[in-house]
């Protein structure tokens, strides 16, 4: 007979927003062992598997700690309950717990009373408008309303009226009748039960005892503090939103760039520092969800997508939220893992804004394999090919805009636009590589220039910090031939060094800001500048390396920045805490421009 072994969550804290799917060994009538489900539907031996969730509700109110969400709060900020802050943000576990926490705190405390503007209107921010809504606020009573009959968790209603069980002041809801669930804000504090047993197929009765097990008290999802759009000109508006919380300027378009950091990436070892449950996946792509949809970008550059990824969450997830998604996986004649799992990169644009046109992918092996045909005799090539061959790729798409800003004396002419995504080699000692690589990728997009007027962005993860040899082609056209990286050409394939050049007017986006005039957060933002290479001083933030890796460049002929999201620093990030972190879930930090196009020469 079908019998359970034993039953299991991987994950060891529940999280709002994000789905528990319990690990269940079964044993088949003919004793081999599955995890395999056993749905009323197909059943084995006329015996299925029946699953139910409650939520145990304690007489005893709780609320978590917003630093420390694994721990119950011991005390609450006032002050973010005056000024009308979420209040799963006010719990703190302990006094030292809020005195260490403090500078990140107060930076609360100074924006909602900045975000109160003359008529009395709380502003909304990018980003921090769609996670208001969202899992992060505590009820105020804690103990649980009824939730709206049309949320589904599974077969049945989310918090049917019916108790199930009333013991010792706990009193069981059931809130699911599926393998799966998906805690929501009303879970909060409290402990969840799963409870699954071995169903006779004809008469629909338990036969033997349920296995079950018990979560730790549900937490919310973190939420950081909202990254706001600042206007490069020196406004002191923060820009309009839409009713889709987009910015409302005619002609305008966004674009996003994130390394989102591949699950496979992701472990204990290298982030020991991040707590498990941050670092799981079922964790972190609800939050890169919920952060990439919140900026509203109508171009967004994912790096470090995973193949398996993009098809079943990304692309289908954002299809919802109206993008169209394109993907390049990287090549795998280096990686030797799961071909599932090799991650590349995603570019997504809002059909409504934009259409495709073409696309064009870029395998960079492929340039190494006909780069050693062309200059390496026979014997030379293996060894070449070992050092050149790292799986990188490139995805450039061209887009026609559905927006126009050219006026009415130029009407029906099509505004096209060129994105280049891409993720350049990570090895440090690879640094001919590196440039071989972005040089490869730009020669290309010459190509596209000279056959169209074509406005350009070239986004990605570089992998290269400011003032490299890399950032040196991208962003002056040229590398000065006694650049010390030029050095590391074992190959000779950088040479002669004058062909190192291109003729596309790059500009880095975020360069803007040291141009910038006197205005709200300006002063704030040059002080997360490098002052030196006009660069933000990180988008990559580990215990090991701190810098900026992640650029977008656009061309300064037929392109303006109109504004761009504000940059992270230490005090944004908690005190001790590196990326990623629970609030933020990738090692790297998004960047997001808003351009206009210039209007072209009547000819």
């Amino acid at each position: 007979m079908l019998s359970v072994l034993r039953v299991h969550l991987p994950s060891d804290i529940p999280i709002v927003g994000c789905e528990l799917t319990p690990y269940v060994l079964l044993r088949r009538p003919d004793k081999t062992v599955t995890t395999d489900d056993v749905p009323e539907s197909a059943p084995i031996d006329a015996h299925f598997l029946r699953y139910k969730w409650y939520r145990i509700q304690s007489d005893r109110k709780v609320a978590v700690c917003s630093v420390h969400p694994s721990e119950q709060a011991t005390l609450q900020c006032l002050g973010c309950v005056k000024a009308k802050i979420p209040v799963a943000k006010s719990y703190h576990c302990s006094p030292k717990c809020f005195s260490d926490a403090w500078q990140h705190h107060r930076v609360l405390h100074d924006r909602a009373a900045s975000a109160v503007n003359e008529n009395g209107n709380e502003e909304e921010e990018l980003f921090g408008r769609f996670n208001s809504s969202g899992s992060g606020v505590i009820n105020a009573g804690l103990s649980g309303s009824a939730s709206s009959p049309s949320l589904i968790n599974g077969a049945a209603p989310l918090y049917p009226a019916a108790v199930a069980q009333r013991s010792g002041g706990e009193t069981w809801f059931e809130v699911g009748r599926s393998k799966t669930y998906t805690p929501t804000a009303d879970d909060i504090g409290h402990v969840l039960k799963f409870e699954c047993v071995v169903v006779d197929a004809e008469t629909k009765l338990p036969v033997g005892h349920p296995s079950t097990l018990l979560t730790s008290r549900v937490i919310p999802a973190p939420s950081p503090s909202p990254r706001r759009l600042i206007p490069v000109n020196g406004a002191e508006v923060m820009g309009h939103l839409d009713s889709d919380g987009r910015l409302s300027s005619s002609g305008t378009f966004t674009v996003l760039s994130y390394n989102i950091l591949s699950d496979v990436y992701a472990t204990s070892e290298t982030y020991s520092y991040c707590p498990s449950w941050a670092l799981s996946w079922p964790y972190r792509r609800q939050n890169l969800l919920r952060e990439i949809v919140g900026y509203r970008a109508d171009i967004v550059c994912l790096q470090e997508v995973q193949n398996d990824h993009y098809e079943e969450f990304f692309a289908p997830e954002l299809d919802k939220h109206g993008y169209q998604a394109l993907y390049k996986r990287k090549t795998n004649e280096v990686y030797n893992g799961n071909t599932h799992t090799i991650d590349g990169c995603a570019t997504f644009f809002r059909r409504d804004r934009f259409s495709h046109v073409k696309k064009y992918e870029v395998e960079f092996n492929k340039a190494a394999q006909s780069l050693t045909d062309a200059i390496l005799p026979t014997t030379q090539k293996k060894n070449a090919l070992n050092r050149l061959v790292k799986d990188n790729v490139a995805l450039i798409v061209v887009l026609e805009a559905k927006f126009s800003n050219q006026g009415a004396d130029n009407p029906g002419k099509r505004q096209l636009l060129c994105v280049a995504n891409t993720h350049v080699n990570v090895h440090q000692d690879l640094k001919d590589v590196k440039l071989w690589q972005v040089h490869t990728l730009l020669k290309g997009l010459e190509k596209i220039a000279a056959s169209a007027d074509i406005p350009m962005l070239v986004c990605g993860d570089f992998n290269s910090v400011p003032g490299s040899a890399p950032h040196a082609l991208l962003a002056m056209g040229k590398v000065d031939a006694v650049h010390p990286e030029l050095a590391v050409d074992p190959l000779a394939i950088l040479r002669p060094y004058s062909k190192l050049t291109h003729q596309l007017p790059l500009v880095s986006a975020y360069s803007s800001f040291a141009r910038m005039g006197v205005g709200l957060g300006m002063e704030q933002q040059r002080r997360r500048m490098d002052p030196t290479t006009n660069e933000p001083l990180f988008t990559h933030c580990t215990r090991d390396f701190i810098g900026t890796l992640d650029y977008i460049f656009y061309t300064a002929d037929s392109l303006t920045v109109e504004s761009l999201l504000e940059l992270l620093d230490e005090e944004s990030l908690r005190k001790d805490t590196a990326l990623p972190s629970p609030e933020w879930s990738s090692d790297h930090t998004a960047l997001l421009a808003e351009f206009r196009c210039k209007p072209r020469p009547r000819r």
